[in-house]
């Protein structure tokens, strides 16, 4: 299997912008669950309830630092998904290899809806979104240098 990629967590003062009382020390890496897990599971630093049609942006507190030519895709956990409906707002999630050095540290955001009709209960540190590597090409004739500095939603500011 290749290797293609590193979690770390964002500073300390760069989660605190938006996740204020929200333990910082506690933060827990994505990891997978087997060895034949194709996701890496993210695990909430706080916990979470939603109703039926409440949305929830959760700070993760995480950072990856990819390779160049792969994308972490986001994903609810399958589980969530089936339960509850969960989904998130963007469909899919992407994280692009430039992420990292945005001006935010490449912090990861999940906002995510229960779409369903129970109430959701998400624990501090249970996993509650997946992300998968995939690697990915481009066209022959791309010629983009642009440089990323924003953050989610800064690649159409230019």
């Amino acid at each position: 299997m290749k290797k293609i990629a590193q979690f770390f967590k964002v500073s300390k003062d760069e989660f605190i912008k938006s996740a204020q009382g929200v333990d910082y020390e506690n933060i827990l890496l994505p990891k997978r669950a087997t060895a034949g897990s194709a996701g890496y599971d993210f695990f909430s630093p706080t916990e979470v309830s939603l109703s039926p049609g409440e949305t929830v942006k959760i700070p993760t507190g995480i950072r990856v630092k990819i390779d160049e030519g792969w994308v972490l895709k986001i994903y609810p956990r399958s589980s969530l998904g089936f339960k509850y409906r969960l989904s998130l707002d963007n469909t899919v999630g992407i994280i692009d290899s430039d992420y990292y050095f945005a001006d935010n540290e490449g912090h990861i955001f999940i906002k995510m809806t229960n779409c369903g009709n129970k109430d959701l209960l998400i624990e501090k540190g249970k996993a509650f979104a997946q992300g998968i590597f995939l690697e990915y090409g481009i066209t022959v004739d791309d010629d983009c240098t642009t440089l990323r500095t924003g953050g989610i939603g800064s690649t159409d500011k230019k």
